[in-house]
């Protein structure tokens, strides 16, 4: 007598249907992506340290050295990106996808775009922040770009890490300032980065200077082993707010082209699996 097969319990069926919803919902943002050669996060283990100042600066500088880049904003509660970079003009919508607005050759997508005011605090619980990620990483049409920045959150919690499980990225560029809690909250959020079997592509030290000192980049690029990116001093020219600094300062300018220099020279290590 044949034994009748067990059907799953509602428990057991609801767990399944999750799993397959991950798996479609990541096989999506991988064919979205599919024409990006790099993708890079710029993350902080702590607010404040300049890390989307790193990642606009960046952008721009990629982009004034001939390379199609997109600059992805998911930093869902405090998306400053479009304030940094002055641009106002939200994406348009194709075919039910988000085609990025463009400034300084920058092609960007981000919360801020779709606040009312921007003084508004986004107030969302953990699975409306991760609907959001997931809708800008499934519909927003990049096209072919060299590179993708993605301005994370800071932190070890849960919008982050939506990120880090859902978008297949090349590797991690983590910035700190000179003190001590910062250094250590930047270990705290490799070591994270390392659970998650993705690659630290280095650190950037920003805000360094008399005020605050300097070294502990470096120091913690040695403690973890990972590439050391380069310094980004604190500069009076920051006060300068129209446009990206490296645009307005020859000084922030030249540290941003070691940085890219520096960041290329890892990435390609990281393909060639050095």
């Amino acid at each position: 007598m044949t034994t009748p097969q067990r059907l799953p319990t509602p428990q057991e069926k609801a767990r399944l249907d999750a799993i397959r919803k991950t798996w479609q919902q990541r096989r999506a943002i991988t064919q979205n992506l599919s024409e990006i050669k790099a993708k890079v996060a710029v993350y902080s283990g702590k607010g404040g340290v300049g890390k989307t100042t790193v990642a606009v600066n960046l952008a721009v500088t990629l982009a004034r050295q001939g390379n199609s880049v997109g600059l992805l904003d998911v930093d869902i509660d405090c998306p400053n990106v479009t304030k940094v970079l002055g641009i106002t003009e939200p994406p348009s919508q194709v075919n039910g996808k988000l085609v990025p607005s463009e400034r300084f050759g920058v092609k960007v997508v981000s919360m801020g775009f779709f606040q009312q005011k921007e003084d508004e605090a986004i107030i969302w619980r953990g699975p409306m922040v991760h609907n959001a990620i997931n809708q800008f990483l499934q519909l927003t049409q990049w096209g072919s770009l060299d590179y993708l920045v993605v301005d994370l959150p800071p932190g070890t919690s849960d919008s982050p890490l939506t990120v880090m499980q859902t978008l297949p990225l090349d590797g991690f560029v983590m910035v700190t300032t000179p003190q001590s809690l910062a250094q250590l909250d930047a270990k705290r959020s490799i070591n994270m980065v390392r659970k998650l079997n993705v690659k630290v592509l280095g650190v950037v030290e920003n805000y360094t200077g008399e005020i605050f000192g300097e070294g502990a980049g470096i120091a913690l690029a040695e403690d973890l082993e990972v590439p050391f990116l380069g310094t980004m001093a604190l500069r009076a020219d920051y006060r300068e707010e129209s446009k990206p600094t490296v645009l307005t300062s020859k000084q922030v300018r030249r540290e941003y082209e070691e940085l890219v220099g520096n960041l290329q020279a890892s990435l390609e290590a990281n393909a060639q699996g050095e």
